[in-house]
């Protein structure tokens, strides 16, 4: 608690103090675009909520002299509900930046209104890389991972421990169509093959059709293109199929700490996945986590750390840019290097996309775990350039001297 006390007591002497800010409405409003009750909303949802909350109390409440407001709807992973409130808030309510957004099909939806009405937008639930390739924008930002990112760390780990023929169960929208195309490259350019694939509607309930049709394709990994409780239910009910005591084994493509909390060590255990953040790295992290838990009862997901991340970027922003003004935040948001307790060596492309280290980990085995939450073993550090579409090949008009 000292330490996160601490840190945003230096957060809040590094920023500036204009004479002439130039905030609309007098007020600096974030609107955290959320799940709160679906699919996804323990990774999401009132987690963060909190999150950017935290980051606003960095600061003390207020920016320039102005006063920080955060409100929070739940897009029900909706894109029509989602891109009416953004519009409602934009509109009517003098929201200046919109964050979190877990659901690819929200988000892209949410992205072509942004950049219409030229409003920042934060994303860090939603995981499609077309946000920062085919339908980048200059008030984009893609702040904590994507489906490239999270199949190159976890896919090749897998293929390179001998996990070579693979079947891919993955969500029918947006993000699970990514995921399985971007595994099924990372599975291929490293010698392995991909038998077959199926698709099962978001937030399903019996996963039997979809597990049987992987375990009689005879892969010797079943790849999971899903997310939260989707990702919580098919591994459990590969368990009681006996799939892995049969001989496959299970390749999380995304996994988050609460999804190993809701399985339990036993069923997790041995699972490989890539994270941007994992709360027991050091000191610092421990502290601001404890916090967290203290408001929710849970440890934070990577995405709930990268939404208190990117708040804490755009009120620093706002702040050196001395107004609101979404080009001139954005410049900023660009030309100011990341700072948090959670990002090493991260920086902002052209193209919106955050490139940052990221951490391939393996779930613990039930003895190894000493303490509450001691789930994750970190196996290695990836580097940024590992884990982000290279910007040779990208499709991004933001980008200068791109491929075409």
């Amino acid at each position: 608690m000292r330490l996160t006390t601490l840190c945003g007591t230096l957060f809040a002497a590094m920023l500036p103090v204009a004479a002439h800010a130039q905030i609309s409405g007098d007020v600096i409003k974030i609107g955290v675009l959320t799940d709160m009750a679906g699919v996804t909303a323990d990774i999401t949802g009132k987690g963060s909520l909190l999150a950017a909350e935290m980051a606003v109390r960095e600061v003390a409440g207020s920016v320039l002299g102005k006063p920080i407001q955060v409100i929070s709807a739940d897009h029900q992973h909706k894109a029509d509900v989602g891109a009416a409130i953004a519009r409602q808030w934009i509109d009517v309510e003098g929201v200046d930046a919109i964050v979190d957004v877990p659901n690819s099909s929200v988000a892209l939806a949410v992205q072509g209104l942004t950049r219409d009405k030229k409003r920042i937008v934060l994303y860090s639930g939603a995981g499609t890389t077309a946000l920062t390739n085919e339908q980048c924008s200059p008030y984009g930002f893609h702040w904590t991972y994507d489906t490239y990112a999270v199949s190159h760390g976890t896919a090749s780990a897998v293929v390179k421990a001998g996990g070579t023929s693979w079947f891919i169960l993955a969500s029918d929208y947006a993000f699970g169509h990514q995921l399985q195309a971007d595994a099924t490259k990372v599975v291929t350019a490293a010698g392995g093959k991909v038998l077959g694939a199926t698709r099962h509607p978001l937030n399903t309930a019996d996963f039997s059709s979809f597990l049987l049709r992987a375990q009689s394709s005879g892969a010797e990994v079943i790849g999971i293109a899903n997310a939260g409780n989707d990702t919580v239910n098919t591994m459990k009910q590969a368990g009681e199929f006996g799939l892995v005591q049969g001989g496959q084994s299970l390749a999380a493509l995304i996994l988050f700490l609460q999804d190993v909390h809701a399985l339990g060590l036993n069923v997790a255990q041995g699972t490989y996945l890539t994270t941007a953040s994992y709360w027991d790295m050091n000191e610092a992290t421990r502290a601001w986590s404890k916090e967290f838990m203290a408001g929710t009862g849970m440890m934070p997901s990577m995405l709930q750390v990268g939404v208190y991340g990117a708040v804490r970027h755009y009120l620093k922003a706002v702040a050196n840019a001395g107004t609101d003004d979404a080009d001139k935040v954005a410049t900023a948001m660009r030309a100011t290097p990341i700072e948090d307790i959670f990002s090493e060596n991260a920086r902002i492309r052209e193209d919106g996309r955050v490139t940052r280290t990221m951490h391939l980990a393996r779930v613990k085995k039930p003895a190894d775990s000493k303490y509450p939450w001691d789930y994750f073993e970190i196996v290695r550090t990836i580097a940024p350039e590992e884990t982000v579409w290279p910007l040779a090949e990208s499709k991004c008009p933001l980008v200068k001297n791109a491929t075409r």
